[in-house]
């Protein structure tokens, strides 16, 4: 760089974390701000899987990829299909061979602690908040938090997720309702106080599809098995069913009547559920999303391409934004041509992924989407 920039990433997600741990690893400075307070105040979510040529990648070029091997959970690659009747029609295992080789997992909330341990104290700046940026002129912006703070950035990057305040200074694309709704749930202990589901379930992820709805259950760590519903339907479903999200009881029994005619050993994904009921429809950003180049500013991960999570590489592509993000302002004169260099594979890598996602969750949530999941992981395992 002909000058040191002030770089602000916001969002500490996994693409913004590894973009400034690099930086920081070659002596550029960034500093994180997410609004969170404390960084344990939410639920991080489900497990991911970590490719070699994306999310392997970018921990390797950070230096944590040996930390992470070693708390990855390789058996998590087990991939289990299920009929509605209870039937296992397809049920791959996790591969035998190096890990590296493979898709191991890791639950979101240990990679991110994983992240956040790599940097340096004080890199990430708890509880803003960020309502605008203001452009100054020349690629600067002056930030704007709640509570009143700011903060001037020669590089604002947006790793502000699904609804990302930072995505405004470049496209007015919002995201749009994918149909699909997940109403999210889990069995805790499973092994011990679940056997049955914990069977069926197997050791990663298990899929029962079929006519517009489903199941997919998902072993995490500790023990805990994470479950969505889905279904596709209107935005407003329980509205129009006249329940109230926060009555376990009354969500229980929709849900079970909406799978009335669904194996009762799939159904005890409802029934026997140790949690709460969460509703989450799915959303995504119009396909293709691009955005004119904007001095001073640019984005990645949820912020650059929300997408189903049919396409089984959001964390991976932000994690790799992340890693070519930084390798590009290591390598350039100035963040200007850093960005270009950098948007210029950003851009056409997410266009194939998102319409590759927005063709998995619409044969997923189909009339015969237990035919064509079936097909699907025969074909790629």
């Amino acid at each position: 760089m002909e000058t040191t920039p002030r770089i602000a990433i916001i969002g500490a997600g996994p693409g913004g974390l590894i973009c400034a741990r690099i930086l920081q690893r070659l002596g550029i400075t960034a500093t994180v701000y997410d609004l969170d307070t404390p960084r344990a105040a939410r639920d991080q979510g489900g497990t991911l899987d970590m490719h070699p040529d994306s999310g392997q990648r970018a921990l390797g070029e950070a230096g944590l990829l040996e930390a992470f091997l070693a708390q990855a959970r390789p058996e998590g690659q087990q991939m289990r299909m299920v009929s509605r009747d209870g039937r296992i029609l397809f049920d791959a295992l996790p591969p035998e061979a190096d890990p590296t080789e493979g898709n191991p997992e890791i639950d979101r909330g240990r990679l991110r602690d994983l992240l956040l341990d790599s940097l340096t104290p004080g890199t990430v700046r708890w509880g803003h908040k960020l309502t605008r940026a203001e452009p100054l002129g020349d690629g600067i912006h002056r930030l704007h938090f709640a509570g009143g703070t700011t903060a001037d950035a020669d590089l604002v990057i947006g790793a502000d997720g699904a609804w990302s305040t930072v995505r405004r200074l470049v496209s007015d694309a919002t995201p749009r309702y994918t149909g699909v709704t997940f109403v999210e749930t889990g069995l805790d202990d499973a092994d011990t106080r679940h056997p049955r589901l914990a069977e069926l379930t197997g050791q990663g992820t298990m899929m029962a599809l079929d006519d517009n709805r489903g199941f997919i259950a998902q072993r995490n760590g500790n023990g805990h098995i994470r479950i969505y519903v889905g279904m596709r339907t209107d935005l407003d479903w329980h509205q129009q069913a006249g329940l109230d999200l926060t009555e376990t009881a009354a969500v229980r029994a929709a849900l079970s009547r909406e799978f009335a005619d669904w194996s009762p050993d799939l159904l005890g994904f409802i029934t026997d559920a140790d949690s709460g009921y969460t509703n989450r429809p799915l959303y995504a950003l119009p396909v293709p999303h691009t955005w004119t180049h904007t001095p001073g500013v640019t984005l990645l991960g949820d912020a650059a391409h929300l997408m189903s999570p049919f396409s089984g590489m959001g964390a991976n592509l932000a994690m790799l934004d992340g890693a070519d993000l930084a390798r590009a302002l290591i390598g350039a004169r100035t963040t200007d041509e850093a960005v270009r260099t950098y948007e210029a594979t950003l851009l056409p890598r997410s266009i194939r992924a998102a319409e590759g996602a927005a063709e998995g969750i619409d044969s997923a949530f189909a009339p015969d989407s237990a035919v064509t999941a079936l097909a699907h992981m025969t074909q790629h395992h």
